[in-house]
C-alpha cells in the first residue's frame, strides 16, 4: 500500500476471496461468523487518506478480524452463543476504538466457542471451526475462529481473548505467535466478559513483527478502566523491543514436570527439540519444578465471577436478549454440551463468598511463589509445552492444559510455534515471564523465528493466484 502496487480495497478483495474459497466453500473451516457490510466504505475512506498525504501508522488499511466478543458498532457481539444472536453493544470495545484510531479495517468476526466455555472450537451459533492442518481435528478454543483466520491468511492479524488459555491453544494449534499479555496491559472493556481478574485481549499472527505491531496498537491506559492503571502507564514500542540477538544469553527455566505430566511422547519431543533451538541461539536453560496444573488451579476464580461479570455486562446493553446466565439456561439457546459446566458455573459460591477469597488468598500466593523462582535463578523466562498432547480429533475429549499458570497469575505469556509432529500437526511451546516483561518475551520470540523460521503454511489452503489472492 505505501507504494502504490495495492489498496486497502485490493486487500480487502483478495481476503474476502480466500473466505470464499476456503471459509465458506473447500475445506470449510467454518472460521468466520459474520462479515463487516461496511467494509469498503471503511477501506475505501482509508485509501483516500493514504492518497492525500495522512498514514496513520503501520496498521493503515490494513484488514483484520475479531472475536465474536469484541463489541462493534457495526456488528453483533455473540460470544459465539445462539441466545446472544441480536446482541449489538452499537458502541466500539476500547480495544476496537484504538484499532480504528491506527487505521485497521475490520473484516468481520471469528467463531468463538459459547460464551468461551470450553476450548473445541465449537459454536452453537455458528459450528464447529476445523483445524486447517488437519480438517477432522479441532483448532483449539475459545479463540478457535481467531486462530484459523490468522493461520490460513483470512486477514492479516487475528484478535482473541484469553481467560485460561483461549489465545495461546488456538495459537499452539495453529502454528501461530500470540501474547496472553500481563493483567492490565490494556483494557478489555466492551469486550463480552468471562472473568474481570482473569480476563486478558490480544493479536494473533503469523509472525513476530505483525504480532508487534498488533499489539502496539491496542496497549495502553484506559481511563474509564482501573485495571489499567499502573501497568499500561509503561509500555515501550513492541516494534522497539525486536531483537534478533535476544535470546544470547537469556536465562530460561525449563519445566520439567510439565513435559513428563504429558500424554503424548511425541508432541513433547516436538517441544524439546524447540527447547534445543533456543540453547543453540545462545540461551542458558536450567531445569525447574513448578506447582503442578492442578495446584495452580487452586487459584482459580473464573467460576465465581463469570455469572456477575456476564449479569453486569448485559445489564449496560438496554437492547440485551437476555439479562443472564440463568436466562440463557432456561432458554436452552448454547451448546448442550456445556450444559454442566455452565450449570456449575450458575450456581457457584459468588464473590461474596469465603470460597472466593480463600482462591484470591492463594493466588497471591502463587504470584509470590512465582515470582521468587524467577528472582533465585535470574530468569527471563519459563519454557513448557502449551498443552499436553497433538490438537485431538473433533468429538473426542478436550485436551490437557498448561496454560493456568499464566492465567492465574497474571504473568504474560508467549505462545510460540514448536514444530510438527510426524502427522503435520502444530505443536506449540510457551515462554512465561515476568510482570510487565511482555516485550521482553516478544524479543525472544522474535529471536527464535529469525533462527528456526517455523511457520508453516496449511496444505488445505494454498494461495488462489491471479484470479484471487496469493496472500499465505
Amino acid at each position: 500500500m505505501a507504494s502504490g502496487r495495492v489498496t486497502s480495497q485490493g486487500v480487502v478483495s483478495a481476503y474476502l476471496a480466500r473466505i470464499e474459497a476456503y471459509d465458506r466453500k473447500g475445506p470449510c473451516l467454518n472460521a468466520v461468523i459474520r462479515l463487516n457490510q461496511f467494509v469498503y466504505d471503511a477501506a475505501a475512506a482509508l485509501d483516500d487518506e493514504r492518497r492525500a498525504g495522512r498514514v496513520r501508522g503501520p496498521m493503515h488499511g490494513v484488514p483484520i478480524i475479531l472475536k465474536d466478543n469484541f463489541a462493534t458498532s457495526e456488528m453483533p457481539a455473540s460470544a459465539g452463543c445462539s441466545a446472544l444472536a441480536k446482541l449489538w453493544p452499537r458502541n466500539d470495545a476500547f480495544q476496537v476504538k484504538k484499532m480504528r484510531e491506527a487505521g485497521a479495517v475490520i473484516l468481520g468476526k471469528a467463531s468463538m466457542d459459547d460464551l468461551a466455555e470450553t476450548i473445541t472450537g465449537t459454536s452453537s451459533l455458528g459450528g464447529q471451526t476445523r483445524n486447517p492442518y488437519d480438517l477432522n481435528r479441532i483448532p483449539g478454543g475459545s479463540s478457535g475462529g481467531s486462530g484459523v483466520a490468522a493461520a490460513v491468511s483470512l486477514a492479516a492479524i487475528a484478535y482473541g481473548t484469553d481467560t485460561a488459555g483461549s489465545i495461546r491453544i488456538p495459537a499452539a494449534y495453529n502454528n501461530l505467535f500470540a501474547l496472553r499479555p500481563t493483567k492490565g496491559l490494556s483494557s478489555n472493556r466492551g469486550i463480552i466478559p468471562y472473568s474481570h481478574t482473569h480476563d486478558t485481549a490480544g493479536p494473533l499472527a503469523r509472525t513476530v513483527i505483525d504480532l508487534a505491531v498488533g499489539l502496539d496498537v491496542t496497549v495502553g491506559p484506559d481511563p474509564a478502566d482501573p485495571r489499567t492503571r499502573g501497568a499500561a502507564c509503561r509500555v515501550p514500542s513492541f516494534i522497539g523491543a525486536l531483537d534478533a540477538a535476544a535470546l544470547k544469553g537469556a536465562r530460561l527455566g525449563i519445566v520439567g514436570n510439565f513435559f513428563r505430566e504429558a500424554d503424548d511422547a511425541e508432541a513433547m519431543g516436538v517441544v524439546e527439540a524447540a527447547v534445543k533451538r533456543l540453547k543453540e541461539c545462545g540461551a542458558v536453560t536450567l531445569a525447574i519444578e513448578l506447582p503442578t496444573p492442578l495446584e495452580v488451579a487452586n487459584g482459580v476464580v473464573w467460576d465465581y465471577e463469570f455469572r456477575s461479570d456476564l449479569a453486569d455486562y448485559l445489564a449496560a446493553i438496554p437492547s440485551a436478549p437476555v439479562s443472564s446466565l440463568s436466562e440463557i439456561l432456561s432458554q436452552g439457546l448454547f451448546n448442550p454440551k456445556l450444559r454442566e459446566q455452565l450449570q456449575h458455573a450458575n450456581t457457584s459460591a459468588g464473590e461474596d463468598s469465603p470460597e472466593y477469597r480463600l482462591a484470591l488468598a492463594r493466588r497471591e500466593g502463587i504470584q509470590r511463589e512465582l515470582l521468587s523462582i524467577f528472582n533465585l535463578h535470574g530468569l527471563d523466562a519459563l519454557a513448557y509445552p502449551t498443552l499436553r498432547s497433538r490438537p485431538p480429533l473433533i468429538g473426542s475429549v478436550s485436551p490437557k492444559t498448561n496454560t493456568s499458570l499464566s492465567a492465574v497469575t497474571g504473568f504474560p505469556a508467549m505462545a510460540i510455534p514448536a514444530g510438527f509432529t510426524s502427522d503435520n500437526l502444530p505443536i506449540g511451546m510457551e515462554l512465561l515471564g515476568r510482570p510487565l516483561g511482555d516485550h521482553r518475551l516478544v524479543a525472544l520470540a522474535y529471536a527464535y523465528e529469525q533462527a528456526v523460521r517455523p511457520r508453516r503454511s496449511p496444505n488445505t489452503t494454498p494461495p488462489l493466484g491471479a484470479s484471487g489472492s496469493r496472500l499465505t
